[in-house]
């Protein structure tokens, strides 16, 4: 009774109130945001605060907080600011990405805003402009270079863990926040242990908030919650994109995740050779493991370079063969590597009816996947393997896998797949030296 006798005076409260006003209370963030998605308060006593880390789960609305603070700088909006921020850079890890997710996603800028405020925006220029003259402008950290010459009094960095050259790209920002008393950035990421990440949470004038997705579950599908739990509760990759923790590398594992950041490279040097392996599915279902597709090659100084992350998720072997054929002649490669333990001949027979040109090099494994790694991650302890490119769900099974053999409680196929490639490439006699250039 007492329940319902609150629910009626909600009502009656409500139904008080004109169009206008409810239109105003539906607007006001400070009313529905959770703590985590309020910036700290002593934005407007002095600004002693340079950088406000936002660290959730997906769907813990990391992305409408960053798009709340960033209008009530551009407008002005008391307690978080005490007047228009005039310049405000937009930074994500691909224009792509700024524009999808920060600008016109769901709980991006054009979204939160009531008609009357909503900034206009100008795709061919990269910007937005508030009926003030406030200005957001729009940058990708992959094109970096682009930050030297404006200047800023505020700035929002969307997703930094993921960033692929996120130490050079942060730098760049922080020579151009100079306008105001004290310019400031709003940082929103599901977090990765990566060397950026971790050098803000440790600086003392960062403020951290964290969030998990179940705090935002009222406006998730229930469905999405409890498939979650079912899948990655207590798992490491759990802890991470759901509860919004920074997971360092897993005790006991062979990899460790300063191995692959510090090797990363940009520029693909000449290619001896290039292999594409292949670990394919044990089964033929929609639930079935993934299929392991890596391309990788050898360059003129016998060091091993990662190109391509092409798994598929494993269902009729011709879905996979396709994928494998693709990626063969996408990267010129020399041949196929396929592990042939569960099909035998038929992963052979399924690729070449596909395209019977392309050479398959059978290999069976005969040592579990744990001693058949140690060697090639040895080799990544030694800076003799480098990713071309940041493959997200690759370095995860690499920095997650256990003793026991898998990653996550699952088959690490990409792992697998990897594992082929390098010992194909550095650990046997098949090499046949040749120049390649990508």
């Amino acid at each position: 009774m007492r329940s319902y006798s609150r629910k009626g005076r909600l009502s009656e409260a409500l139904a008080a109130l004109s169009p206008t006003e409810l239109e105003a209370l539906q607007a006001d963030w400070q009313v529905w945001a959770h703590d985590s998605q309020l910036p700290p308060t002593k934005a407007v006593d002095g600004g002693d605060w340079r950088v406000w880390l936002v660290l959730g789960g997906r769907g813990a609305g990391k992305t409408r907080a960053g798009a709340e603070w960033v209008k009530a700088m551009a407008l002005g909006e008391a307690p978080f600011a005490n007047a228009p921020v005039e310049r405000i850079a937009l930074v994500g890890e691909t224009m792509a990405d700024v524009r999808s997710v920060m600008v016109e996603g769901v709980s991006g800028l054009l979204a939160i805003h009531r008609a009357e405020d909503r900034p206009v925006f100008e795709p061919s220029k990269n910007r937005l402009t508030w009926w003030n003259g406030a200005v957001a402008q729009m940058f990708s950290a992959e094109g970096a270079e682009g930050l030297r010459g404006p200047q800023f009094g505020a700035a929002w960095c969307d997703e930094i863990a993921k960033w692929a050259n996120a130490t050079h790209a942060w730098d760049m920002l922080q020579f151009a926040l100079r306008l105001g008393q004290c310019p400031q950035v709003v940082v929103t990421t599901t977090p990765k242990p990566v060397p950026v990440l971790k050098s803000l949470i440790g600086d003392e004038r960062t403020v951290v908030s964290r969030a998990s997705t179940t705090d935002n579950a009222e406006n998730l599908a229930p469905t999405f919650i409890d498939e979650m739990r079912r899948r990655y509760a207590g798992t490491a990759l759990g802890r991470q994109e759901l509860n919004g923790e920074l997971i360092e590398d897993v005790s006991g594992s062979l990899w460790r995740r300063d191995w692959i950041d510090d090797a990363r490279v940009k520029v693909v040097p000449d290619l001896t050779a290039i292999v594409v392996a292949v670990d394919p599915p044990v089964t033929a279902t929609v639930r079935s493991d993934a299929c392991g597709i890596v391309v990788a090659g050898l360059d003129g100084n016998g060091a091993a370079m990662v190109l391509a992350d092409r798994s598929v998720q494993g269902r009729e072997p011709a879905t996979w063969a396709r994928a494998v054929i693709a990626a063969y002649h996408d990267f010129e490669a020399d041949r196929v590597v396929a592990e042939v333990n569960q099909g035998g001949d038929l992963v052979r027979t399924v690729l070449q009816q596909i395209d019977a040109r392309v050479p398959v090099r059978s290999v069976r494994a005969t040592r579990g996947k744990w001693l058949r790694a140690e060697p090639v991650a040895a080799l990544y302890a030694e800076g003799r393997i480098r990713h071309a490119g940041v493959f997200e769900e690759l370095e995860d099974e690499m920095c997650v896998f256990g003793s026991d053999g898998k990653a996550n409680g699952h088959s690490p196929d990409r792992l697998d797949a990897l594992v082929w490639a390098v010992t194909d490439l550095m650990l046997s006699n098949t090499v046949k030296p040749k120049v390649r250039r990508l």
